[in-house]
């Protein structure tokens, strides 16, 4: 369908994107487990390469999980914003965020101040745990409880561009090209020119994977365009670009890991690949309901499994004594665990409560 015909294809939710969040997230875990060193060398005792000697160098690519999440992301966004006011799509976006992120900086200060987890580095100060609360610790020079909230931050400046730029105006077609062409442009713009402020409002490494999301849905909104899959292609070729550059390096001890550049590519290609075909065959797929709690169990486990889970790993292999495979699954398991109890006890409660408090029209008062 070409950019003249854009009838809308209204279709029901995406529960397929929900396994693709879950396999993302799973695929960031199984990095922070065994794919690098750091901390979680002191949880294991070893380097993570001594406990998963065939699978730590697989493991190395499950940091690519990010920008699959950022595709996810792109056309997510897209779509929850269409038709909706500035009030409703920040409200909406802010009780999504922030329920869970404040359940997951208490619980990970808590555990911090263990005397188990005096080995990871001590806990962050008072003033800083405070302005992590905000979601703000990297712009202001906070130190971050949670190591995984730099994506958060990412996130946020995608959601003020999108809102800024397409929400409040008016999401429609056009508009929806547009922002994506001109982002694209001033990515390039903005690393041609060296120009390090602009690049934290730019985003250059990030927006290509956004932008690619966002074509992603303009496909699976009104059907095949020379245009929306332009947006796709143009989108993968840069961010491959951005990606290699980010996480290649030369072989050598100094390195945990080698990744392979044509490795990170197809890695990259299949996660498209797979936005791609939920765009095109989304309506035709079935309703799983564990599509749907994988999907809800996605953002906490994201949020508390790399800290909680480098004292589950020290407890499970250190002091239990069980072996790396085993210790693995099981630390995967207690997080997911802990991700379903985040989901009910506090996104359940609190997100519908915050999304109404935002949402609400403060009544004017007489002053007479």
């Amino acid at each position: 369908m070409g950019p003249g015909h854009s009838t809308p294809r209204h279709h029901p939710r995406l529960t397929a994107l929900d396994a693709l969040r879950l396999i993302a997230a799973l695929m960031v875990a199984l990095y922070h487990y065994g794919g690098r060193g750091g901390q979680i060398t002191t949880a294991w005792g070893s380097s993570p390469r001594h406990q998963f000697p065939h699978l730590s160098q697989a493991f190395a690519y499950g940091c690519l999980g990010v920008q699959l999440f950022f595709v996810i992301s792109g056309f997510v966004i897209c779509m929850s914003g269409w038709g909706r006011s500035l009030r409703s799509f920040t409200a909406s976006r802010a009780a999504r965020l922030y329920p869970a992120y404040w359940a997951a900086i208490l619980l990970v200060t808590a555990a911090f101040a263990l005397p188990l987890a005096r080995h990871y580095g001590g806990s962050v100060s008072t003033s800083d745990t405070l302005v992590n609360l905000t979601m703000l610790q990297q712009p202001v020079g906070a130190e971050r409880v949670l190591g995984v909230c730099w994506t958060l931050w990412v996130e946020v400046r995608f959601y003020a561009l999108f809102a800024l730029f397409v929400v409040l105006p008016g999401v429609t077609r056009h508009r929806v090209v547009l922002f994506c062409a001109v982002w694209t442009l001033a990515s390039a713009l903005t690393t041609a020119a060296h120009a390090e402020a602009l690049k934290v409002v730019v985003m250059p490494e990030e927006s290509s994977f956004f932008i690619g999301g966002i074509g992603l849905y303009l496909v699976h909104r009104y059907g095949h365009s020379l245009t929306a899959w332009g947006i796709v292609a143009v989108s993968f070729l840069v961010g491959q670009h951005y990606a290699v550059a980010g996480l290649w390096h030369p072989p050598g001890p100094h390195h945990f890991s080698y990744r392979s550049p044509v490795v990170i590519i197809a890695v990259l290609a299949l996660g498209y690949a797979a936005v791609a075909a939920v765009a095109v065959r989304g309506a035709r797929r079935p309703s799983w309901r564990w599509l749907t709690v994988a999907g809800a169990l996605t953002y906490p486990f994201y949020l508390v499994h790399e800290h909680l889970g480098w004292l589950v790993v020290q407890v499970l292999h250190r002091r239990l004594g069980i072996p790396s495979y085993g210790v693995l699954v099981l630390t995967v398991g207690l997080m997911l665990a802990l991700a379903w109890v985040l989901h009910v006890g506090v996104e359940r409660r609190l997100t519908p409560l915050l999304r109404r408090g935002l949402e609400a029209t403060p009544q004017a008062t007489d002053s007479r």
